[in-house]
């Protein structure tokens, strides 16, 4: 037992297992159902992965190294806190279950809503629920546009009617709403800092026993920016990012922050929801496109001979079509089969979340070639070095080659690859909405927030905050991914880090 519990996948795996009986056997505690859709087990799978590949890492001093060199760049790890936020936010909108229906008989069946929630919806209700009844701008308390209203004595009037949710507690909107705008700014400012403070104090208590420090000692080190991992950076990070948090739900309690749409959903609230689709494209796609990719790519560059003429007329052969026509085909045909089979699908949000699945089965599908591409270049390269020829003269199977020398050393470019696809898979949702074969116009995303937004552009007055807010959580995130992208492939390039010594 004692060798058991020191190989490095036993801890993973019992987080694993303890994450999904959690997941199992709460929800009947509170009296909900829970709901698994497909892309929820993926990212259960991808998380378990993770946790998996950050154990075998730490339990190996060739790949422990460069990732140390990563965590000890402060923009790196600026990125990291962001990532990590996306991912604490998608994470909580991928646990769904669904409400029980009220009954006057305490002992009748229970009957399940068919709306499904996540936890996400569960924090963010008051966003949810305040709905108005059409478009108004931020921090606004009025509707963006006149409508008539009939006044008691009979005369008809076009005015902006007060929003039933926005600044309704304000008497006066356009002396007070100044004035508590910046009260509740203050507030959130002042809890986001107390929080950020009781986490950085938490924080450094474990690094000062982990260390078997003095705490004084280990906060005078972070904040001098004198620890070997920029943990200074890390906290301020963290704390503005606290911070703007905590204000951003204290004013969204009584404004709409970012607006809303045509319907009068928070604007802030889709944005939001928005991160998990973009999250699942991007990494699902990814994972259904690298095994393609590097399989066949090494093998064409290092076998050559027919096993590269065969590669090559595949993915020439897939390139040549165009990758629009291959998505709208598969995605029209989900659609079919859909329609023709509804009793397999409890709820919408079932049928809508297959289409997701097969989108990004499909992009990934479609997306392999150009990596391959590169690494078949690449691995020309690599099979005439010296230390490849020298293995091969040593009777080195192929296959542990491939694995010991030539993937390692194309890792860099997987990595780059990856990242640029991830962004430019985020991107091709918004286009793909548009021409409609993108995701399910009932799925939030940012792409169908944009594709609605064009519409916007054209009304007067603009409406702008659609646009502005997909844009910006978008563009934060896709930044992100790339700076902490170019800090691993700079610790993982072999040739970067013998420049570097």
């Amino acid at each position: 037992m004692s060798t058991l519990f020191h190989q490095f996948w036993f801890k993973p795996l019992l987080a694993v297992l303890g994450l999904l009986l959690l997941l199992l056997l709460l929800p009947p505690l509170f009296g909900v159902k829970a709901v698994f859709l497909w892309t929820d087990r993926l990212i259960f799978v991808l998380v378990a992965g993770i946790l998996m590949l950050i154990a075998y890492v730490r339990t190996r001093e060739h790949l422990r190294q460069p990732w140390l060199q990563v965590f000890r760049q402060r923009r790196a790890m600026i990125a990291l806190v962001v990532l990590c936020s996306f991912v604490i936010v998608g994470l909580l909108d991928s646990v769904h279950y669904r409400k029980p229906l009220a009954t006057a008989d305490a002992e009748a069946q229970v009957h399940f809503s068919v709306e499904v929630y996540s936890l996400l919806d569960r924090l963010l209700i008051h966003l949810r629920e305040h709905e108005e009844k059409s478009y108004s701008a931020p921090f606004a308390t009025h509707l963006h546009a006149k409508e008539s209203v009939t006044l008691p004595n009979g005369q008809q009037v076009r005015i902006y009617p007060r929003l039933l949710y926005g600044g309704a507690h304000l008497d006066d909107p356009d002396s007070q709403i100044g004035p508590d705008l910046l009260l509740k700014t203050g507030i959130g400012t002042l809890l986001g800092l107390v929080l950020s403070l009781c986490v950085s104090f938490g924080f450094i208590l474990l690094l000062s026993i982990r260390r078997n420090t003095n705490v004084a000692a280990m906060v005078r080190l972070v904040r001098r920016g004198q620890t070997d991992i920029p943990w200074r950076a890390v906290l301020l990070s963290t704390t503005l990012l606290i911070v703007l948090v905590t204000t951003v739900l204290l004013l969204s309690g009584s404004y709409h922050v970012l607006g809303t749409d045509k319907v009068g959903t928070d604007v802030l609230y889709l944005a939001v929801k928005s991160i998990r689709t973009g999250l699942v494209i991007g990494t699902l796609t990814t994972l259904v496109m690298l095994p393609f990719a590097i399989l066949l790519g090494i093998m064409a560059g290092y076998f050559r001979g027919w096993v590269d003429d065969v590669i090559q007329y595949l993915y020439t052969t897939l390139s040549s079509i165009p990758g629009v026509l291959l998505i709208a085909a598969a995605i029209l045909s989900i659609q079919v089969y859909i329609a023709n089979h509804p009793e397999l699908f409890e709820t919408a949000i079932d049928r809508a979340d297959l289409r997701l699945l097969a989108l990004c089965v499909i992009l990934g599908i479609t997306s392999w070639t150009g990596l391959c591409r590169l690494l078949r270049a690449e691995t020309l390269k690599l099979r005439e070095m010296d230390y490849i020829q020298a293995a091969t003269a040593f009777g080195v199977g192929n296959f542990t080659i491939l694995g010991r020398h030539v993937l390692p050393n194309v890792l860099h470019i997987v990595l780059i690859i990856v990242v640029l696809d991830f962004s430019g898979l985020v991107l091709a949702e918004a286009v793909l909405s548009y021409v409609g074969v993108g995701v399910d116009p009932s799925t939030v995303s940012w792409g169908n927030m944009i594709n609605g937004a064009r519409l916007e552009l054209a009304r007067e007055p603009v409406v702008w905050w659609s646009l502005i807010a997909a844009f910006v959580f978008m563009f934060t995130l896709v930044l992100a991914a790339n700076l902490f992208a170019d800090a691993v492939r700079d610790a993982f390039d072999p040739r970067i880090r013998e420049q570097g010594v």
